[in-house]
């Protein structure tokens, strides 16, 4: 039996190998792919391109990265200066989560990706959780994971995936204030949304923190058994 495919959506940042420093580079980290691979799947690296998403044919699943903010103006809101867009990103991947969504394709969203499922249901982000919960502690410092207590809704897809772990890392800045039409199953001890689901499709989740840096990347390991047809709990 073949693989499943998993699209995992690319940063475009400076980045140096060799001799060469700074260069534009379409990439994701090893993380992302290694989650993939140890869960059964085959990831594939998609660039931003808002050409079209005929790329979603040949894909059993797509993986929304975590990286920069999402911007302002997709949610309908001035951007505040502390907020740092790419959009390049906005534009290719939520023409790919269109698609994904026409086809009942399974999708997962990290961090940043679940921001953008947020937004694609019609919701709305805090820009600057510290002006909210009071606290820096969901990014204590620069490349410094925040470490944080969780609960989900009981009888959640959240709740099946995770099964009964209690503590998550976290790296972020913004926040879901607004799920739309999706719904809220996750939350910290200081009431951020840390997933949002969708219950009447075959999988869609988002996760605020990052999984694919955890022992057991459990979301991870869901979104390729929802690709290949199999029960999600873990």
């Amino acid at each position: 039996m073949s693989r499943p495919i998993i699209g995992i959506t690319a940063y475009v940042e400076p980045a140096g190998w060799a001799v060469w420093r700074d260069v534009p580079a379409a990439l994701v980290p090893q993380a992302y792919v290694r989650a993939v691979t140890a869960a059964g799947g085959r990831a594939v690296v998609l660039p931003p391109d808002d050409a079209d998403a005929d790329v979603l044919r040949v894909l059993d699943g797509l993986l929304l990265a975590g990286g920069a903010d999402v911007g302002p103006e997709r949610y309908g809101q001035p951007p505040d200066p502390r907020t740092e867009s790419r959009p390049d990103r906005d534009a290719g991947e939520l023409g790919l989560l269109t698609a994904a969504l026409a086809a009942d394709v399974p999708v997962l969203g990290v961090c940043r990706g679940m921001q953008l499922l947020a937004i694609a249901h019609g919701g709305a982000l805090h820009q600057h959780l510290p002006d909210v919960v009071g606290h820096d502690g969901h990014r204590p410092a620069p490349g410094v994971y925040g470490v944080h207590p969780v609960r989900f809704a009981p009888g959640s897809l959240a709740a099946a995936v995770m099964g009964g772990v209690d503590r998550v890392n976290s790296y972020h800045h913004q926040g879901v204030a607004d799920p739309g039409s999706l719904t809220a199953t996750g939350w910290a001890d200081d009431g951020v949304v840390e997933a949002v689901e969708d219950p009447g499709r075959r999988f869609l989740l988002g996760v605020q923190w990052h999984p694919e840096n955890d022992k057991d990347p459990w979301p991870v390991a869901a979104l390729v058994r929802a690709a290949t047809g199999e029960p999600v709990s873990m």
